[in-house]
């Protein structure tokens, strides 16, 4: 046993889980690939008070491995996306439920994945930001990056705005990640009420 272990473990503030005097808040940035959506996270990390972290799903997928370098099946691939963003969505939440401040970073490209976090998040602590971007753009963008799928902004188009309802929009075609950053950072300080997340977990989840 380590030195001072046996003392830690009597000590009664060792054994105490800290306590959380309230759930985080939670940007939620919605918009396809090559939207910007990571540049204005990061921006957000500089101009919001306090303590903040990016959680984008990208950072989640970099973490799979295995498979002995085996190509996989496009339904096995698809099924393995999904319960990598199942899981993405549930560390979302818990991260937020333990009190921390979060920039999410999502494509909200299937229907299931906004059900899910309806279902997960604290609606009026959670902000659905829409980042727009016409279609060429993202094209362009896409074509330029180089590392991303060819024709994934396209396919994602039509999807992830398809729900209709965010508490706010920004369109990065039309202005920088910093000026986005900053209208979203106004906008924190007074948030109609009901949020987003109120109005879609009413219209689009049945009452369990």
């Amino acid at each position: 046993m380590a030195p001072g272990t046996a003392a830690q473990t009597a000590d009664p503030a060792h054994a105490r889980i800290p306590g959380t005097a309230s759930g985080g808040t939670v940007i939620l940035l919605n918009g396809t690939s090559s939207s910007g959506k990571t540049s204005i996270a990061r921006a957000l990390l500089d101009l919001l008070d306090g303590t903040w972290f990016h959680m984008p799903v990208d950072a989640f997928h970099a973490m799979r491995g295995g498979r002995g370098g085996r190509e996989m099946s496009d339904e096995d691939l698809q099924a393995e996306i999904d319960r990598t963003a199942k899981g993405f969505h549930r560390a979302v939440a818990g991260m937020a439920a333990g009190g921390n401040n979060l920039v999410v970073d999502h494509p909200l490209s299937r229907r299931w994945r906004l059900l899910d976090l309806l279902d997960l998040l604290v609606p009026e602590d959670t902000v659905l930001v829409g980042v727009r971007c016409p279609l060429p753009e993202l094209e362009r963008r896409e074509l330029e990056r180089g590392d991303r799928q060819p024709g994934l902004a396209a396919l994602q188009y039509s999807q992830v705005h398809s729900h209709g309802l965010h508490d706010l929009d920004v369109d990065t075609s039309l202005s920088s990640a910093e000026d986005c950053a900053q209208h979203i950072r106004d906008f924190l300080s007074d948030r109609p009420r009901p949020t987003a997340f109120d109005t879609l977990r009413r219209t689009l989840r049945q009452p369990k």
